[in-house]
Order: C-alpha cells, then sequence, then structure tokens
C-alpha cells in the first residue's frame, strides 16, 4: 500500500493533520495502536485557542464545537483569599474556547468519516524506515500479519512514549526537561461548574485549579506529591482539601457529587529538537509536553499541524517545498514561547518543596503586579490566548 503521508498516532492532532491534507486533495493513513473507543475514552483538557478554533473550522469540524462550547473572556486568579478576573477581552481583544479534547477528537473522526480517510486501528509494532532517504516507508502488524506502508513523508502524532521520535539518530537529537516535584490529582464529576470562567489559586497547602467540561460537567484538580495514589484520595478527601484550598468567597458554592473520572497526573516541561529528520515530522506531544498550568499542550499540537499541514499542501500542490524545509524552526519558535508561559504560571502558582519565606512573596508579587498592571494582564492575555 501507498500512500503520500503516513501519520502515526490516531489522536487529535493525528486527525487534524489527516482532515486538512485530504481536504486539500492529498491521501493520508493514520496508524493507530489503540482501538476508536480507547482514543475517545482519554480525558484531557479542553481550553482552546483562537488560533484551534480558527483550525477546527477550516477542518470542517467546528459546528458541534460552536454550538456546544463555552467561550471565555477571562478567567480568574486566587492567592490565599485574594481572587482578581483577567479580562481577555480587555487586555488583548481575544477569548478561548472551553471544548473538551474527548469532543475535539470525536468531531475529528465524523469528519473524517466524512471524507474516506483511512485509518488503520490496531496496528502494533510500528517501525519506521529510509527516513532520511527517498522512499520512506513504514512496517506494522494488524490481526497477526505483517504490513507495509510506502509513503512520502511520515507524520510522527504518537505522543510522548510513541515510535516516532525514537526514530531520529540520538546524535541529531537534543532533549531539555524539567520534571516538577508533584502531581495534578484530576476529578470529573456530574455537578455545575463552581463559576463562570476557570479559576486558578495558589494555597499554601498547593495549587488548585476549578474548571469546566459543560454547565453540569465539572473538572476540579489539585496538586498533590508524585508519592500519592488515587487509591489514597476518596472523593470526600478530594472535596475537602480543593474547598480548603479555594478563597472563601467562592468555596461556600462548591458543588461536590461522585466522581466519574479520577486519576494522577505528573507535571513536565519537554522539548526535543529538531522537529524534522528528513521525512520524518514530528507534531504535538512527540516532540514537546507542557504542564497543563497554561493550557497550551492540545493547542500546541494544533499549532504544530497548521504550519506542517501548509507546508504539505504547498510541496503536494505547487512544488514549493520551502515550508517543509523551515518547519522545525517555525514550529519551534511557537514551542519555546509556549514553554516559557506554562513554566513561568506553574512556577507562580504552584507549592514547591522547601520553599521559603521569600518564594512565597515573590509567587505574591507576581500575582500582585498582574492584579495592578495592565501592562502585565496583556502579556499574560495574549499568551494564553495563543497570541505570541
Amino acid at each position: 500500500m501507498h500512500t503520500q503521508v503516513a501519520i502515526i498516532g490516531g489522536g487529535p492532532s493525528g486527525l487534524l493533520l489527516s482532515q486538512l491534507l485530504n481536504l486539500a486533495g492529498i491521501k493520508t493513513v493514520v496508524l493507530e495502536r489503540q482501538t476508536r473507543e480507547h482514543v475517545l475514552g482519554r480525558i484531557r483538557a479542553g481550553v482552546l485557542e483562537q488560533g484551534t478554533v480558527a483550525l477546527l473550522d477550516k477542518a470542517g469540524a467546528g459546528q458541534r464545537m460552536h454550538a456546544e462550547g463555552h467561550p471565555h473572556g477571562g478567567c480568574y486568579l486566587a492567592h490565599d483569599q485574594d481572587m482578581f478576573r483577567v479580562d481577555f477581552q480587555e487586555a488583548c481583544g481575544r477569548e478561548v474556547m472551553v471544548y473538551g479534547q474527548t469532543e475535539v477528537t470525536r468531531d475529528l473522526y465524523e469528519a473524517q468519516d466524512a471524507l474516506g480517510a483511512v485509518h488503520v486501528h490496531g496496528a502494533a509494532n510500528v517501525q519506521l524506515h529510509d527516513l532520511d532517504g527517498a522512499a520512506p516507508f513504514v512496517t506494522y502488524d494488524l490481526d497477526g500479519e505483517a504490513h507495509r506502508l510506502d509513503c512520502d513523508f511520515v507524520a510522527g502524532c504518537d505522543g510522548f512514549h510513541g515510535v516516532s521520535r525514537s526514530s531520529i539518530p540520538a546524535a541529531i537529537c537534543r532533549e531539555y526537561e524539567r520534571v516538577y516535584p508533584f502531581g495534578w490529582l484530576g476529578v470529573l464529576s456530574r455537578t455545575p461548574p463552581l463559576a463562570e470562567e476557570l479559576v486558578y489559586a495558589n494555597h499554601p497547602r498547593g495549587f488548585a485549579l476549578a474548571s469546566m467540561r459543560n454547565a453540569n460537567l465539572s473538572r476540579y484538580y489539585i496538586q498533590v506529591p508524585l508519592t500519592d495514589r488515587v487509591e489514597d484520595w476518596s472523593d470526600a478527601a478530594f472535596w475537602a482539601e480543593l474547598r480548603a484550598r479555594l478563597p472563601q468567597q467562592i468555596a461556600g458554592s462548591l458543588v461536590t457529587g461522585p466522581s466519574i473520572e479520577k486519576s494522577i497526573a505528573p507535571l513536565r516541561s519537554f522539548v526535543s529538537e529538531p522537529m524534522r529528520w528528513g521525512r520524518l515530522f514530528l507534531c504535538g506531544d512527540a516532540a514537546h509536553i507542557v504542564p497543563p498550568t497554561g493550557a497550551k499542550g492540545l493547542n500546541l499540537a494544533a499549532s504544530d499541524v497548521g504550519i506542517l499541514s501548509e507546508a504539505m499542501i504547498a510541496h503536494f500542490n505547487a512544488g514549493d517545498g520551502a515550508g517543509l524545509e523551515a518547519y522545525s524552526q517555525t514550529a519551534l519558535r511557537r514551542v519555546w514561547a509556549a514553554m516559557r508561559f506554562s513554566w513561568s504560571v506553574t512556577t507562580m502558582m504552584h507549592s514547591f518543596p522547601g520553599s521559603s519565606e521569600f518564594d512565597r512573596r515573590m509567587q505574591q508579587t507576581e500575582l500582585d503586579i498582574l492584579a495592578s498592571s495592565a501592562s502585565a494582564r496583556r502579556v499574560f492575555a495574549e499568551s494564553y490566548t495563543g497570541h505570541v
């Protein structure tokens, strides 16, 4: 079998890339290790920048997002009992869309089905070959049989643990990483959201975040030590700790209920350079991981896809290879800007083991500057909404 672009990974970045390329008449095959049901069962963040919203519209997958998503023109930041709002519209004239990643993936699957795009689920033992030559190919096993997929290019959209990044020679790769000494315990519950917009709380007991999926589905997080396990946290213990970390002016409005899903996610900042080697191009978590504090993970993946899709369309449809040559450099400028923002918000909002009273005062000062300075709020809002 031959295709123009072999896409490794059927998450939102792989699906979005396939959709944009197929709309431009470029054939793709998406190889995914898991079943469609498993992919749709992943619980992920759901804050979409305006650029991501525009890209989903361009892909013909934005109709339900606009009908069911929640545009947010700001967010709340809290320190102990003080809370203030950053007005994105006032600061930079932009907003974000709150719409779950699972729903984005569902919409992209439906759009792909409508185009008749080719997906292979259950692809095992995927291996990439001759990436630095003129004729790359991919081998994989399906139902116990070996298969070969010849292609012009390979797009690695298979996440941090996928085969794509590891296919780049170690002598070529440069990796930058910071692992944070805590994780996020997240709970999904069928309860109305605490507030009309996201609330980020810095508290001596640790960070907390009040988020939402829709009017009756809420997502909450608290900072926990890496040694904690989900089993250590009953629903009652979680709600009590969350309420303790929120400002009193809103904590009393918290509606609690049984958890639908509960998990602990470690936090890290990670970048692998370059994002292109030969005819392999990395997108999303295959090349970079950001702590979720800045709401950048899915948006960075979409940004990669937007840059790569335009470059591939120019190559195949106009014979212009300049975009492909510049892909890594172009994408990494955006990656590092988002990495800086996510790192800075994580540092400002979390309690770090061994931190001193000086460190706490610096965090409070950072938040005070945001509360009092229009210029600081503009920079924050531009970064949060994706204008970087």
